[in-house]
C-alpha cells in the first residue's frame, strides 16, 4: 500500500480543483436569482454535502439558468 507522501502530488492538486470549484458554485448560487430546477437553498446544500466535485457538477448541469 502507497504511503500517503506518495501520493501527496496528486491529491493536493485535487484538493484545490475541489475548493476552488466548490467557491465558484457557491458563489454563482448566491449572485443568481433564477435557476432551472429547484431554489437557492436546495442548491446550496446540493454544493455543500456533495462537494467532492459531485454537488457542484450537477448544479452546472442541472440547476444554472442559461444567460
Amino acid at each position: 500500500m502507497p504511503e500517503v507522501q506518495e501520493l501527496l502530488p496528486f491529491i493536493i492538486p485535487l484538493v484545490i480543483v475541489e475548493f476552488v470549484l466548490l467557491i465558484y458554485t457557491v458563489h454563482h448560487i448566491l449572485t443568481h436569482q433564477t435557476y432551472k430546477r429547484g431554489n437557492r437553498i436546495l442548491w446550496m446544500i446540493v454544493a455543500i454535502v456533495g462537494m467532492e466535485f459531485i454537488g457542484p457538477i450537477l448544479y452546472f448541469l442541472l440547476g444554472k439558468e442559461d444567460s
